[in-house]
């Protein structure tokens, strides 16, 4: 990574080996200047002290505000004018389990300016990006503009050394000020702006007149940092007006001010004296006017973090304004946590951006090969958000051996990919969370899905409520629907998903539950063959005891202004299918309004393996190829005959006697069924 600026090597000594990094410099013609965590000042080694931060990876949880706040603080105090200068945390030194091409993440923190903001993530952003963190100094006066060219100096080298990746730009606060003014002012460079309660809202916060408050606190309070949280603990005990004649009618105002702010600024004033929080606030002044004022200039992929509990900014708000204004920007709210999300545990800054589809080490997001494996959280967070619909169906899943026996379990899925599994695509996609985990958690397959192009398209944001719906699939591995994807996941030898019947068959109408809305020519066939792929038809049963439909397509198209809902969610550049004819053309997207029913139970069949390895001559023959289409859904309608018929003897198919067996058994006990 090219310097910003042309500066020596610092020989400041952060408090912990564990923080900074001390690994050998990248072989470029420039080098970004680094801090060493294994010298003093003198340049003699010392050894490093066991602190809260080892601790805290030797008990297996990853640091927190404690952490944080105790390494910052350390940092902050040595004495340090500048300038700025990058360092990469030791949790991303050596680069061994970096994916292959990671692009460059430059962190750019807050008002405290530190540069371990991204603390509680380094290690899972250490296997993704090639990250470097921004450290402003305590006593250093960059201006906000100094500090923009300094970070548009490292992009333009990063981009340059790599144009094929993109630079990602992480920003808190003030800091996502500075990636706003990069991104407006280097429009030509591929850059991926993620930005955490951005402070371009200052004007419409508090923290205005909290920098009212600081200039009007006297010199004596400022020496030290107890000094400065005794005068503001005063001043919010109802004393304000009483310490100083001088403030004037403004006391009262001003106290209720730092009242709501003082939780949130402790923090702060502990890292910080007085002079350095005053030039922050007034920096943020000047760069919130700056950038505001070049919005429409911003080209970039926009990511926008926002708390609904910032106490320091209406982020919430100004997320939405930030929608509403840049070109490309996806919105994430959450409404639970505060202004230091980034800290706080419930937040993972890596699944966020997965989650969004942010993830690209190219200049077009590859769904399938940037696609990067489950943590145990991410695989925790899917069966928690299907858990409710798990226990409520408790899904029953069944397999076909190679001699043609129905076996209770998944002995009879194969091993090893490639595998495509074609299905009946149940209401609403209800058997998606149950199938896949189910088979993962049992089997360690993870199954890749072919899903609506919808649930990757920048306008859903606009279009629903809440986003983040699809953000799980996205994690989950899903794709969009395309050959390319389609031929890639095969290659690659993975489990893939694949409905036929599309949105067509998920959103049916009255009365068409378990009716299959397939093409007529064979689609997935002779791909299949082209990698020998295993071809697992399966069948699934159940929507119909957990629900009834009120409303389908055709009675919310009587409804008054429905029609302009309607075209705004298929918009042509969505259309799918568009040479096919009949039923299956039509795979537009809608809601369904369903009245829930006492819940019955989930059936799963996968069929027979239909073997195609050395078949590819055979089934480049089109009538061939039609004929083995043709089978394999006559395979899925035989798989849901069964199981409708089967679940008849099931004498646990409702809730209420599964209850009873897990009272008599144990809440873990396996509930019998039907005798295969």
């Amino acid at each position: 990574m090219a310097a910003a600026a042309a500066t020596t090597p610092s020989a400041f000594a952060p408090p912990r080996p564990r923080l900074l990094s001390c690994r050998a410099p990248r072989r470029r013609t420039a080098q970004l200047p680094r801090w060493t965590a294994s010298a003093t000042r003198s340049g003699a080694p010392r050894p490093a002290p066991l602190s809260s931060m080892d601790a805290t990876a030797k008990a297996g949880r990853r640091p927190g505000v404690r952490e944080y706040a105790e390494a910052a603080r350390e940092m902050a105090r040595r004495p340090d004018g500048g300038p700025p200068r990058w360092f990469a945390p030791l949790e991303c030194g050596g680069g061994g389990e970096r994916v292959p091409g990671a692009p460059t993440l430059l962190y750019l923190p807050g008002i405290d300016g530190v540069g371990l903001g991204l603390i509680r993530h380094h290690e899972r952003l250490a296997k993704m990006f090639d990250m470097w963190c921004l450290h402003i100094p305590v006593q250093d006066r960059t201006t906000f503009q100094g500090l923009v060219e300094h970070v548009e100096r490292t992009v333009k080298s990063e981009s340059s050394r790599a144009p094929d990746r993109p630079v990602y730009l992480v920003g808190e606060s003030v800091g996502a000020c500075i990636a706003l003014a990069v991104a407006a002012r280097n429009r030509d460079v591929d850059l991926v702006l993620v930005l955490v309660n951005p402070g371009t809202s200052f004007h419409r916060s508090q923290l205005q007149s909290l920098s009212a408050l600081l200039d009007l606190v006297p010199d004596p309070f400022h020496s030290s940092t107890p000094q400065l949280l005794n005068f503001l603990t005063v001043t919010l005990s109802g004393n304000f007006m009483k310490m100083s004649p001088r403030f004037g009618g403004a006391g009262q105002a001003l106290s209720e001010v730092a009242s709501g702010l003082l939780p949130s600024l402790m923090y702060l004033a502990d890292i910080l004296p007085k002079e350095s929080i005053v030039w922050k606030m007034k920096m943020l002044r000047t760069a919130s006017s700056f950038v505001n004022s070049r919005l429409h200039a911003v080209k970039a992929q926009t990511l926008v973090v926002a708390s609904g509990n910032d106490e320091l900014l209406p982020s919430r708000d100004e997320a939405e304004r930030l929608r509403g204004t840049l070109k490309k920007c996806r919105v994430r709210h959450f409404r639970d946590n505060g202004h230091k999300i980034l800290l706080e545990d419930g937040f993972d800054l890596v699944t966020t951006i997965k989650g969004a589809g942010d993830y690209r080490r190219s200049r077009q997001t590859d769904y399938v090969l940037d696609f990067l494996p489950l943590s145990d959280d991410e695989l925790e967070k899917a069966i928690d958000r299907d858990r409710l619909l798990t226990f409520a169906t408790d899904p029953v899943m069944l397999s076909t051996l190679p001699d043609g026996k129905i076996v209770r379990g998944l002995a009879g899925l194969p091993r090893a990919g490639p595998v495509l599994l074609v299905g009946y695509h149940m209401l609403m996609g209800f058997e998606l969370g149950p199938l896949v985990t189910g088979v993962l958690r049992s089997t360690g397959i993870h199954i890749r899905g072919l899903a609506h192009p919808f649930m990757f398209n920048e306008s859903s944001d606009q279009l629903i409520p809440d986003s983040s719906n699809y953000d799980l699939h996205r994690i989950m591995g899903a794709v969009p629907v395309t050959a390319v994807n389609f031929y890639k996941l095969l290659s690659e030898k993975q489990f893939v998903l694949l409905y036929p019947g599309g949105a067509r068959e998920a959103l049916h109408r009255k009365g068409e539950e378990y009716r299959l809305f397939w093409p007529e020519q064979s689609e997935f066939v002779r791909m299949a063959s082209r990698f020998g792929a295993t071809i697992i038809p399966f069948g699934v049963v159940g929507e119909d005891d957990i629900c009834d439909m009120l409303l389908d397509y055709n009675d919310l198209m009587k409804l008054p202004f429905y029609d302009i809902l309607d075209k705004k969610l298929n918009e042509e550049g969505l259309k799918l299918r568009t040479d096919s004819t009949g039923e299956i053309k039509n795979q537009d997207m809608h809601p369904v309004v369903l009245t829930p029913k006492m819940p019955g139970r989930f059936y799963f069949i996968f069929g027979e393996p239909i073997e195609t390895k050395g078949r590819e001559k055979e089934l480049r023959d089109k009538e061939k190829a039609q004929h083995l289409y043709l089978h394999v859904k006559s395979e899925v309608e035989s798989c849901i005959k069964y199981l409708k018929e089967k679940r008849e003897e099931d004498p646990y198919r409702s809730i209420l006697p599964r209850l009873l067996y897990q009272a008599a058994h144990g809440s873990d006990a396996e509930i019998p069924t039907f005798e295969p």
